[in-house]
């Protein structure tokens, strides 16, 4: 009775240490160019990259969330702008949000190729 319980004691172990491995550098490689894919191609990278990836990497599902999120707020914040425009305070948006777009997309690539995890400021979380 004492070995099966040891045995359980193992194996659960053996499960909580798996989900604390640092990622390896395929999976960070994976996570910077998903960022990076943001600044040019929208949400299409990070949305491929988590509909593939969401259940063999929680690190990769993690950061593609994160970008597939960000990439929808900057959607949202351009159809905003477009909007705005209109009564010309849109057209001062458009090269702001742009501009913000590059400089976090370039701060997540570079906070993921050395392994850490990245959350973007002002940010609607929408695909949990």
């Amino acid at each position: 009775m004492s070995t099966e319980t040891n045995n359980e004691v193992t194996t659960n172990q053996t499960d909580t240490s798996n989900m604390d491995k640092t990622p390896s550098n395929d999976d960070k490689n994976i996570a910077t160019i998903t960022h990076i894919g943001g600044t040019v191609f929208s949400f299409v990278p990070a949305l491929i990259v988590w509909i593939l990836k969401k259940d063999e990497n929680r690190y990769i599902e993690d950061q593609a969330k994160e970008a597939l999120n960000f990439q929808i707020t900057m959607v949202l914040a351009y159809m905003l702008a477009g909007v705005l425009s209109w009564i010309l305070i849109g057209l001062i948006f458009f090269p702001v949000i742009w501009v913000l777009n590059i400089v976090f997309c370039i701060i997540a690539a570079i906070s993921t190729s050395k392994g850490e995890t990245y959350r973007y400021p002002l940010c609607l979380r929408l695909i949990n």
